[in-house]
């Protein structure tokens, strides 16, 4: 929250100011005392004096009427967030023979597929969704979509394949978002970002294809995409194959350097994942905060309704418990 006039917030003294004089006007009373030599009527002021502090609700409630009435004044302001109708998610998996990697078990693409159906469990069900999958070559899937048991069906179907063209796999997912919004009737205006994002899950090093990585992020920049890289696997990752005599194994390291070129090429947030869980978590969380519009609104109406409340309460505390402010 922020306030469009802070320097209206200077009113907020007038609530110590407050308590203040109505602390200094209830010892100047003490300092009168009354000499009481009936016993009967003594008995009966002691239980009032132990109800003394009753009396201080009426003051509570309206210190309170005053803060809510100041903060008013100053025009407050929060920022709230809501899903973009029109967002579009491309979802950039690797397919690529390191992914059969068990480092992360029960292997990287296994835990790839989980996350991505959590991905969907998360993500507003308004939101298109759309499918590329890239080894030597992008292949891509599935348009985006609102149908998304279409996307958990092929999902399911991934396999590891060869090798890592991640640059080109970029450059059709970027043609495939951009491709969605224009058929919706988006019109994008000069300088600001699309309602839509490629959120990109790869293992290793580019080591395949024509477009470099950061040349496939510049375009994205250019369309206004952010890229949302998570790097999938741990340095000492492995595959093995062959068997017997014959049997091999080659390191497949990830490669979250580049990841993090990608997501601040394009203005996006990279992450890395060595465990099924966390790969998990990433996806949770990117499914709950992609696509989303933020604005600011002024709630000064809140505040003075508040305040309007407080003050209610403070007369109706006076009343009910016969007291006035001190």
């Amino acid at each position: 929250m922020n306030f469009a006039s802070p320097y209206l917030l200077l009113t907020l003294l007038a609530v110590p100011a407050l308590i203040v004089f109505a602390v200094v006007i209830d010892r100047r009373r003490a300092r009168y005392p009354v000499a009481f030599t009936n016993l009967g009527v003594l008995a009966q002021v002691v239980p009032e004096r132990r109800r003394r502090w009753k009396r201080w609700i009426p003051l509570a409630m309206l210190a309170l009427a005053l803060a809510c009435a100041g903060a008013a004044m100053a025009h407050p302001r929060v920022r709230l967030s809501q899903p973009d109708q029109n967002a579009t998610i491309v979802l950039l998996v690797d397919v690529s023979g390191s992914m059969r990697a068990n480092d992360v078990e029960p292997t990287r693409l296994d835990a790839a597929v989980a996350a991505m159906r959590t991905f969907l469990d998360r993500l507003p069900k308004q939101f298109k969704v759309g499918l590329v999958a890239f080894s030597s070559e992008p292949e891509p899937l599935i348009s985006p979509t609102a149908d998304r048991d279409s996307l958990r069906q092929s999902i399911a179907l991934l396999e590891p394949e060869a090798g890592t063209a991640l640059g080109d796999g970029i450059g059709v997912a970027v043609k495939m978002l951009n491709s969605s919004l224009r058929q919706a009737g988006y019109v994008r205006k000069a300088g600001t970002e699309v309602p839509g994002a490629i959120v990109l899950l790869s293992d290793g090093a580019q080591n395949r294809g024509i477009l470099q990585p950061l040349q496939a992020a510049h375009m994205a920049k250019v369309s206004g995409i952010r890229i949302y890289p998570v790097s999938l696997g741990t340095p000492n990752g492995k595959v093995t194959f062959g068997f017997g005599a014959f049997m091999n194994s080659v390191p497949v390291p990830p490669d979250p350097v580049t990841m993090s070129q990608i997501a601040a090429a394009t203005g996006g947030k990279s992450y890395t994942a060595e465990t099924a869980s966390s790969v998990v978590q990433i996806y949770k969380t990117l499914g709950s905060s992609i696509g989303r519009t933020h604005k600011r609104i002024q709630v000064s109406s809140w505040f003075a309704a508040a305040a309007a409340a407080f003050l209610l309460l403070a007369v109706a505390a006076g009343a009910m418990f016969q007291a006035r402010v001190p």
